[in-house]
């Protein structure tokens, strides 16, 4: 639960990252084109995915220990995006790889 919380900040942050003017945007994939075209929409989508992911984090966590979790998360992720994402280095393999990494990680643990 807590690799799909993370997965679903990671995508959040990114969708809300594309609505920025003063970032460097590649538009590589077809997702990316339309949150070019449609910012609204885009901020509402990203907006409600941080919203889905804060409320499993409180649901697997309890109130104090889930909104510190997310802040954590929220932080590391959107510097991470910042910093790796005009370096073209935040592409679909890399994150297949590390979410399926991660999944293992979390059920052999838990």
């Amino acid at each position: 639960m807590i690799t799909i919380a993370s997965l679903i900040v990671f995508l959040a942050f990114y969708t809300l990252y594309y609505t920025s003017k003063r970032a460097v945007l590649s538009y590589d994939f077809g997702f990316e084109k339309w949150m070019k075209n449609n910012p609204k929409q885009t901020k509402l989508t990203g907006l409600g995915l941080l919203l889905i992911a804060y409320a499993s984090w409180l649901y697997t966590q309890s109130l104090g220990c889930g909104t510190l979790m997310f802040f954590i998360q929220l932080m590391t992720v959107g510097s991470l995006i910042i910093i790796l994402a005009p370096l073209k280095k935040v592409n679909h393999k890399t994150l297949l790889a590390l979410l399926i990494t991660i999944s293992i990680l979390e059920f052999y643990y838990a």
